[in-house]
């Protein structure tokens, strides 16, 4: 398997290409728009064919670059079956998987930072998007999110993977790249309540400020950026 970890410095999204190292056949997950022949480079440098890209849920930090990619590659776009974008090839259910050559993907509904977002799995490695972040959660304060539907989404489902998994993250603000589900349960900050209403007073106390331009941002990743 090959996996490549990119990292958008404007938005702090990392973005992740994936591919089986038999068939060439490659998937993206949550790609940027501006860093859209970045990935076709690399793509050609390493002799990969896109044949899907994933978003995890409508972001409001940045323009997604999935209908950038479509155009140039003719790849399949995908979200999970609660987005509200408008033009998704494919919608997954929790738990439906997906195929990159011998690769299967698992979509898993993970809601609370957006009512839409998604995680997925492949084998030991968990892309997380902004459900679950390294010593961090994504905020719930925008966009349907809901500190409830969070908590239960991390408590209830991603915690429980196996230990080991390999955390990668839709987001890191400090310079790290990965973590794992054992490291998150005994030292991430925002998992160590002792109930829902715990997990709720911190997460309403955040007073984060809203992403520049999240109007521009949504508007446009409904159309999977598309103007």
């Amino acid at each position: 398997m090959i996996l490549k970890q990119l990292f958008d410095t404007k938005s702090s999204t990392y973005t992740y290409l994936i591919a089986s190292a038999n068939g060439r056949e490659a998937l993206v997950i949550d790609p940027v728009e501006e860093n859209v022949n970045d990935y076709i480079n690399l793509l050609k440098e390493l002799d990969l064919k896109l044949v899907k890209v994933i978003d995890t849920h409508i972001h409001a930090d940045h323009v997604t670059g999935a209908s950038k990619l479509k155009s140039s590659t003719n790849c399949t776009t995908i979200m999970g079956e609660n987005s509200p974008a408008e033009t998704v090839d494919i919608k997954l259910k929790d738990e439906e998987t997906i195929k990159i050559d011998q690769l299967q993907i698992k979509a898993l509904y993970t809601p609370g930072h957006t009512s839409d977002s998604y995680s997925f799995l492949l084998n030991n490695c968990l892309f997380s998007g902004d459900t679950l972040l390294i010593n961090g959660t994504g905020r719930t304060d925008f966009q349907n999110g809901s500190s409830e539907d969070a908590y239960n989404s991390l408590f209830n489902k991603l915690l429980k993977l196996p230990e080991d998994t390999i955390l990668y993250p839709g987001h890191d603000y400090n310079g790290k790249k990965s973590s794992t589900i054992g490291k998150e349960k005994e030292h991430n900050p925002r998992l160590q309540v002792e109930n829902v209403d715990q997990y709720i007073e911190i997460m309403s106390n955040l007073n984060l400020s809203k992403p520049k331009m999240i109007d521009h941002n949504i508007s446009r990743n409904l159309k999977l950026g598309d103007d």
